[in-house]
């Protein structure tokens, strides 16, 4: 195995988040609300997309270097990379098109007798299985129809465990209609509870996707190839970790002294206030671009003059873009510093907050009993936006390159290498297209199921839910 850094801190959150799971079932106020989440059917459908792409950014995270018999002996890739071969390895020439079966361009090209002639030339992967291109829709159709079915079958091994698992007395067919149909649930008086059917029909369309991914994949380019032949689609699902990485490793970077500085400035006023609005405000006004851009320069020239400390061009890559989430972590806290701040100086004044004072209680307790519980859906709501915004800023700073190593699979380097494919005739729009469609997907998840964890969790909604 091979240890980078963020592979590291990836899977310390994920002992993390483990951890506070098994705390919070050992614990009524905390188990209820995520019981209340765990009821929704938009956030049950929303987290199974967002545990769709956690899968696969961990997957990504497991790196180790291939072996002697391995066609990859020396490198160092990860166990996605060894799931997606057939998309890695497959490399065209140059821009190919989705499902194409001719480079996107025309070449000149010498022909059997010796004369030379302008023409799209076949690909060598795309396709090549397919004598002509009148086959291509016949063949496209039969793969869909059987990844299909393929998808209808596992789905169906799923529906009926899960009927079985959970039959409580019901017979098979009871059991069934209840785990995919929602009328049935009402009907047979089990209305409530986890929502079954938006599970199980979300996880359908997922192995959907991922059926057709397997059995067009290694046939097709089904979102075409880059500028040096490369598969769009491996791209995009190797960019996943990247985007991950950026939204969850900044936010854990940020949170601490965001939560900490500002419960304080709010709870104790004073001169502690005055200190920690004097840090932030500080910090506000230097602008955060330029800050990064210095830091990623500096670490830059560092790693030109000890170029000997790095094994490998992935942990040169590994570090800045654990550098990058350090440094968008310290520029972005002032903001719900200052949220946190203005929450907690109105709630140390309620009557309760008063009252432990009063008895005596200390300040320590009172922040953590009192004032910190009853900031969290901020707390939830702002670590979504900042997710959103931070994978967003990703592509805005690779744009400027200041953002992660143009070694690094990210989406914001796909949007990057797009801007001269926009500006070519014909346009070649796929790569764009597919960093927005996966970074849209997985933006939208996150922010579905914050909404739904933020009404669970913020008190002052408890009572009308």
């Amino acid at each position: 195995m091979v240890w980078l850094w963020t592979d590291i801190l990836i899977w310390l959150l994920v002992v993390l988040c483990i951890i506070g799971g098994y705390y919070s079932s050992k614990h009524p106020h905390l188990r209820e609300p995520w019981k209340r989440v765990a009821q929704s059917s938009v956030a049950v459908a929303s987290g199974t997309f967002l545990a769709a792409f956690i899968i696969v950014g961990l997957l990504d995270s497991l790196h180790f270097k291939a072996g002697e018999n391995d066609p990859d002996h020396g490198e160092v890739i990860s166990a996605l990379d060894v799931v997606m071969r057939p998309l890695r390895k497959n490399q065209e020439k140059t821009y190919s098109a989705p499902f194409a079966l001719h480079l996107f361009a025309k070449e000149t090209v010498e022909m059997p007798d010796g004369s030379q002639q302008r023409i799209y030339p076949r690909l060598k992967h795309g396709g090549a299985h397919l004598e002509s291109e009148e086959e291509r829709a016949a063949d496209i159709y039969q793969n869909v129809i059987s990844a299909l079915l393929m998808a209808l079958i596992t789905w169906m091994i799923l529906v009926a465990m899960v009927g079985l698992w959970r039959s409580e007395g019901r017979t098979f067919k009871e059991t069934i209609s209840v785990w995919i149909c929602v009328r049935c649930r009402v009907q047979l008086g089990v209305s409530k509870g986890f929502p079954w059917p938006t599970l199980l029909w979300t996880a359908m369309l997922l192995l959907i996707l991922l059926f057709l991914m397997i059995t067009l994949g290694g046939k097709y380019h089904i979102l075409g190839t880059d500028k040096v032949g490369e598969d769009v689609l491996y791209q995009a699902l190797k960019s996943i970790r990247t985007g991950l990485v950026i939204g969850t490793l900044t936010t854990m970077v940020m949170l601490p002294a965001a939560i900490l500085l500002g419960v304080m400035a709010g709870y104790f006023r004073g001169w502690i206030d005055d200190v920690i609005q004097y840090l932030y405000t500080t910090l506000n006004s230097i602008p955060g671009v330029l800050l990064i851009a210095a830091s990623v320069l500096m670490l830059q020239v560092y790693m030109d003059n000890h170029a000997d400390e790095f094994a490998s061009v992935i942990e040169r890559a590994d570090l800045r873009l654990l550098f990058l989430c350090i440094i968008l972590g310290i520029t972005s806290w002032t903001g719900l510093c200052r949220l946190l701040r203005g929450e907690a100086m109105k709630i140390r004044e309620l009557d309760y907050v008063q009252a432990s004072q009063a008895f005596g209680v200390s300040h320590m307790r009172i922040l953590m009993r009192h004032l910190v519980p009853n900031v969290m859906h901020i707390v939830l709501i702002t670590i979504v936006l900042d997710f959103s915004g931070l994978v967003l800023a990703e592509a805005v700073l690779s744009y400027i390159n200041i953002g992660v190593d143009p070694t690094t699979q990210s989406w914001g380097n796909m949007i990057n290498s797009a801007r001269l494919e926009m500006a070519r005739e014909p346009v070649v729009w796929w790569s764009l297209s597919a960093a927005l469609i996966f970074m849209f997907t997985l933006v939208l998840s996150a922010n579905l199921l914050s909404d739904r964890v933020r009404d669970a969790f913020d008190p002052k909604l408890r009572g009308i839910q």
